[in-house]
């Protein structure tokens, strides 16, 4: 982000958060394999059934539709 500007990382710091409260934080991983397999069964959710209240309460793939 430029300097005194610091909306440049708002969305992804917002993302982030989401991710450690709903995935990280919930789960242990035993292994490397297993968090790359839960890690894209997460993607998966969140961008497929997952409501977003930015996007009038749809899940991404909806709201591309």
């Amino acid at each position: 982000s430029m300097k005194g500007c610091p909306y440049d990382n708002a969305v992804a710091e917002a993302t982030f958060k989401v991710m450690k409260t709903e995935f990280i934080y919930q789960k242990q991983f035993t292994s490397l394999d297993h968090l790359t397999l839960e890690l894209s069964d997460y993607i998966n959710w969140f961008n497929t059934f997952r409501i977003h209240g930015a996007l009038g309460y749809k899940s991404p793939l909806d709201f591309r539709a």
